[in-house]
């Protein structure tokens, strides 16, 4: 006899993903009553191993004032999910992702007024659920005379139950497509459902007799036993191993095994181990000698059977398959299997150990691309070559960075030149560093992103020496103020402006012409390689004061400017071109003046008149008597006026 187990069968993810959280959550749920509003799988077995953990099954809630409630794979109605939440007890979603696309698919549709039909079984749980995300108003069909029966809608949008068969969901939706003016038809059949019934199929015409696992009122499993019967003349439907007819087994020579997506993979084990107990030992024997032998940490080559969202399945040519989970594919925690592997990949895998507790190897990708990046990451720290490492999260101290799929530390002090303040914002940055530190055995790597900007930041330097010249105009950024002057920043190396280089006019601090981030052009004065000196300019790349004021001003001109010195013999005005012109004592005001301070004060803000321009020696004289005796003169000739306008008026009367 020889056994064939189909390649996809058992446990579908959403059922697996349901049981997972199940035991999750009684697990941490010590006092608090866990309940499940129905039965959580379309299996009596698995069914009754949560309730012995502690799982209560029931079909309401309204009497329940506490607790956890854990919704079904197959999914609840809209309004029981509302009742929960306003009931206030804690809802553990566990309904199939797939089907709770389809929930939302309906919803979507429903509001924008489409007439939701379903095909499938109105009286299973997943159809029930379905039809609740559209007010309990879709049409639901199982055969063609009810398709048939369906009167016209404006607009339809048809929906399968996620376990129909595909050659059921097609026969039915092409009658229902003349039943609608705008039809849309989605195909929600699970994925893995057609998987499994292709797999079962293609078995079924291979083999004498069929075995089908699961429960007995599986919508899925009896979609399998409905499928094995078109091949296979001997189909088994059975729930448990105990369920065997094996005086009627035991004269096939080819038997296969398929199971529904509610039975768990120890049900199969058992199934099969019995199975296996009818053969003879020359078979058993010749099955052994097949199988490949492993030891833990060996390294062996495998082909990726399935991959789902969480665990990826390998057929390593042993006795049973091997499973690697998510936590052994990567050091990355943001990987998914999906983004590594796919159906059908030629693999090397790490065994881990042997048995799992459900009979599958354990397996690590993990762990083999640690063993080969250790070795690769001694080459590169030998030869101080840069790689990139992926920051994963900041740590106390630094940052913790993925580095050839192994985690290394980068200290805070070796993040970059400059000082780092913030170590959140690098998380999920990808940096180039050098290995600073390395020890194999001791599974210690240090990197340092800063020696790499050193060194670019070196070379950079070497270019822009080279690239310097007496007198050429340059771009740079204001780094830091002293009383002296301002360090400029131009590309790696720092300059210096002199506060008399930073404007054409006197100050007293670089903060009144520049401040620190401040984005400028400067000219190249002179520069000293061995001394590690460049003097720059800023006041040279702007017009001469003195040339725009010539430009723009001429004697007679009124113009406005702030007092900036005042001294004996008068006072030092600074006009909006940047020259100071002087207000002699004489020229402040028509009253007799002792001294300019008794008149005007330091940064007082005044309006002029420009009496001379001496070209020659750069010279301007200023007046503010001869503006106030023009307006004292304009207020006169008003006065005038107005008297004999007046004069003029009196006269009339």
């Amino acid at each position: 006899m020889r056994i064939y187990i189909a390649e996809h069968a058992g446990y579908c993810f959403g059922v697996k993903k349901a049981v997972d959280m199940a035991i999750e959550t009684i697990k941490d749920s010590e006092n608090i009553a866990t309940y499940s509003l129905g039965p959580l799988v379309h299996n009596y077995q698995v069914v009754n191993m949560l309730s012995k953990d502690g799982l209560k099954v029931i079909d309401k809630v309204d009497e329940l004032d506490s607790g956890k409630i854990i919704v079904r794979a197959h999914g609840i109605p809209y309004n029981i999910q509302k009742k929960v939440e306003d009931l206030d007890l804690e809802l553990i979603d566990c309904t199939c992702p797939f089907v709770k696309s389809v929930h939302r698919k309906v919803e979507e549709y429903n509001n924008n007024g489409y007439k939701i039909i379903i095909i499938g079984d109105r009286e299973h749980p997943e159809v029930i659920g379905i039809n609740g995300w559209c007010n309990n108003e879709g049409i639901i069909v199982n055969n063609e005379e009810e398709a048939r029966k369906i009167p016209y809608y404006d607009k339809i949008c048809i929906v399968s139950q996620t376990t129909n068969t595909l050659e059921k969901f097609e026969c039915l939706s092409n009658i229902l497509n003349n039943k609608g003016g705008e039809v849309k038809i989605f195909n929600t059949i699970c994925n893995a459902t057609n998987l499994r019934q292709k797999a079962c199929g293609e078995l079924a015409k291979k083999v004498d007799a069929m075995v089908v696992i699961g429960g007995y009122h599986s919508s899925n499993t009896n979609k399998l036993v409905e499928i094995s019967n078109r091949y296979c003349n001997n189909v088994y439907h059975i729930e448990v191993s105990e369920d065997l007819p094996l005086q009627k087994l035991v004269k096939f020579n080819t038997i296969g095994i398929t199971a529904g997506a509610s039975t768990p993979d120890w049900i199969i084990k058992e199934v099969v181990d019995t199975m296996n107990n009818i053969n003879n030992n020359e078979i058993m024997e010749a099955i052994e000698n097949s199988l490949v032998k492993i030891h833990k940490g060996d390294i062996v080559k495998g082909k990726v059977i399935y991959v789902t969202e969480n665990e990826v399945m390998v057929n390593i040519n042993y006795k049973s398959d091997g499973i690697i989970n998510r936590e052994e594919l990567s050091n990355d925690p943001e990987v998914r299997p999906k983004d590594l592997f796919k159906e059908g990949d030629e693999i090397e895998v790490y065994i881990v150990k042997l048995d799992d507790g459900e009979g599958n190897v354990v397996l690590s990708t993990r762990r083999l691309k640690a063993i080969k990046s250790w070795e690769e990451l001694e080459e590169v720290y030998e030869n101080k070559e840069e790689v990139e490492c992926k920051v994963l999260t900041d740590v106390k101290g630094g940052l913790s960075v993925l580095v050839n799929g192994i985690t290394g530390f980068m200290p805070a002090s070796q993040i970059s030149i400059k000082y780092v303040n913030d170590l959140t914002v690098y998380k999920g940055k990808t940096l180039t560093a050098k290995l600073i530190d390395f020890d194999k055995y001791k599974k210690r790597i240090i990197l340092s992103s800063k020696e790499v900007e050193k060194e670019k930041l070196e070379k950079k330097r070497e270019e822009l020496w080279d690239s310097l010249e007496v007198d050429k105009i340059i771009d740079g950024q204001v780094e830091r103020l002293t009383n002296f002057g301002a360090f400029v920043d131009i590309g790696g190396l720092d300059g210096l402006i002199h506060i008399s280089d930073l404007s054409w006019y006197r100050i007293n601090h670089p903060s009144e012409v520049v401040s620190e981030g401040d984005k400028i052009q400067v000219q190249v004065l002179g520069f000293d390689k061995e001394k590690n000196r460049i003097s720059l300019g800023l006041k040279q790349t702007l017009p001469k004061p003195w040339d725009v004021f010539i430009k723009n001003r001429q004697i007679g001109d009124i113009v406005s400017g702030k007092v900036v010195n005042l001294l004996d013999f008068g006072a030092f005005v600074r006009l909006e071109e940047g020259v100071d012109g002087l207000v002699h004592v004489s020229q402040i005001s028509k009253e007799h003046v002792n001294k300019p301070s008794d008149k005007l004060e330091i940064d007082q803000e005044v309006k002029v008149k420009i009496i001379d321009i001496n070209e020659d020696d750069k010279r301007i004289s200023l007046s503010i008597k001869e503006l106030e005796e023009s307006e004292e003169k304009n207020q006169t000739i008003e006065n005038k006026d107005i008297g004999v306008k007046i004069e003029d008026v009196i006269k009339d009367k």
